[in-house]
């Protein structure tokens, strides 16, 4: 089944029937997340790992520039770095350059359960990969990078992609 190449009004019933394969490959892609994560339960969240993957893929940054790529409001994303700086999984420094502002950054244990987490995430999706058919394979890349454009989601460079978010 190929792509089309053409944009154009879908009717109602071709919507519906992508909405659903969409819902039941999430529910899957859902799955591996939350057993990713199993693997540091006790020590994050979620919601936690992905502000270290934001962290992770930006390097050091203010608090503002953090909030606006998780999408949460400032004092969200204090909140979520207070947990993490407990753990010490974050850290916060004055920057050199600025007095005013501080910068926000991974620790060396914050970077490890990043890529824990990640290659526990590939390999699973890899093997969910490896048992579907070849040429089906080829038709979801394409698939996925179209609805990746379609919700403006930026393409990342192998290394954020290797952050695993």
């Amino acid at each position: 089944m190929g792509m089309r190449s053409t944009f154009g009004a879908a009717s109602a019933s071709e919507v519906d029937d992508v909405v659903s394969a969409v819902l039941t490959a999430s529910r899957v892609l859902v799955g591996v997340a939350a057993r990713s994560l199993a693997i540091v339960e006790e020590t994050v969240t979620l919601a936690q790992f992905r502000t270290l993957v934001v962290l992770g893929a930006h390097g050091q940054i203010n608090l503002g520039r953090l909030a606006e790529l998780l999408d949460v409001t400032p004092s969200t994303a204090l909140r979520m770095i207070d947990r993490l700086l407990a753990v010490d999984l974050v850290t916060r420094r004055e920057n050199p350059d600025d007095r005013r502002e501080v910068l926000l950054g991974l620790t060396g244990d914050g970077t490890k359960v990043v890529r824990k987490v990640t290659a526990r995430r590939r390999r699973e999706i890899a093997a969910v990969v490896r048992g579907m058919n070849v040429e089906h394979r080829a038709d979801l890349v394409q698939a996925l990078r179209s609805f990746a454009d379609a919700a403006h989601e930026p393409h990342t460079d192998a290394d954020a992609a290797a952050l695993g978010w």
